[in-house]
């Protein structure tokens, strides 16, 4: 029988949100397993822990991961960024407080994935089509909205972000 001080451990480095943290953690532990337990950043969420669902996306190293794929020793040296690096709830990022305006979520447990590939999209593209944002979105799930208000707060974001008045915005 193999009890947990037989279980090899590691001490991983992270810089997640601009600071670096060093934590000991398993063989095969999750990397969102850590973020949530060793790191108390409770925004990434564990969902399928199949890579299907989008709620435990974060950005590490510059690209959008799915962090229930990953095992925390595979991350040691990375710098990431979780949802709670995009913005606070007394200063939404831009594209936060689109969703916000455009109701774009309603339980929130698949933000994480929608606002991190919006980002990704808008990064690369700022005058997405609503395909290119339907298709941007594909690898999330919600189970609440419907996904139009999901669309419309990531058009309403490029909108914005190219200098144009938003849905919200047009209706004061």
């Amino acid at each position: 029988m193999t009890s947990a001080s037989d279980i090899p451990t590691h001490v991983i480095t992270l810089t997640v949100n601009g600071e670096t943290r060093a934590l000991c953690c398993a063989d095969r532990q999750l990397l969102v397993e850590v973020i949530r337990d060793g790191l108390g950043l409770k925004g990434t969420h564990v969902g399928c822990l199949s890579g299907d669902c989008g709620a435990c996306t974060v950005e590490m190293d510059g690209k959008i991961i799915k962090s229930c794929l990953v095992l925390a020793v595979g991350a040691d040296g990375s710098s990431m960024t979780t949802i709670e690096g995009l913005g606070t709830p007394d200063a939404l990022s831009d594209l936060q407080q689109a969703f916000w305006d455009a109701d774009g979520f309603q339980c929130g447990f698949c933000l994480p994935g929608h606002l991190f590939a919006a980002r990704d999209l808008l990064a690369g593209n700022p005058d997405p089509s609503e395909a290119e944002i339907r298709d941007a979105i594909a690898g999330n799930l919600c189970r609440c909205t419907g996904y139009q208000r999901i669309v419309t707060a990531i058009a309403d974001a490029a909108r914005r972000a190219r200098g144009h008045a938003g849905k919200a915005d047009e209706r004061a």
